[in-house]
């Protein structure tokens, strides 16, 4: 059964900041319903909706749906919607999300579904879009 608890989340904090401070990302790290740990990135200097609807648009022009304002990073094919800086950061920070205690043993095909935690990241939120500096 996934869980995530503020103590985890304490422990894993550190590494994640410091890898939004080393892109000059703004962001804030939380805990949602006592199962995943969530990443929401505020702001800073990487144009992530930009980089999604160039790179997704290409690959899935049949099918796509611009982003606006905000994206939900799906963080199993993220190397497949975003490219250069973007993919560079989610490459550094998804897996200092997982951390060093994570597993995942689900199994789709039987319905069965056992992690130690999920993780989420955001960029901007459904009411709060991104800002990108420049």
């Amino acid at each position: 059964m996934a869980y995530m608890s503020q103590e985890h989340k304490a422990k894993l904090a550190p590494t994640i900041k410091a890898i939004c401070k080393k892109y000059g990302i703004k962001a804030t790290l939380s805990v949602r319903n006592h199962s995943s740990l969530v990443l929401t990135v505020k702001q800073g200097n990487i144009d992530f909706v930009g980089n999604f609807n160039k790179v997704a648009g290409a690959r899935h022009p049949d099918r796509f749906n611009p982003a606006s304002g905000s994206i939900q990073v799906n963080t199993h094919w993220y190397h497949e919607h975003f490219d250069g800086r973007a993919r560079k950061f989610l490459e550094e920070v998804i897996p200092a999300m997982k951390g060093p205690e994570f597993f995942d043993e689900s199994d789709a095909m039987t319905d069965y579904f056992h992690c130690s935690h999920y993780i989420d990241v955001n960029i901007g939120k459904w009411d709060t879009p991104y800002a990108l500096e420049k």
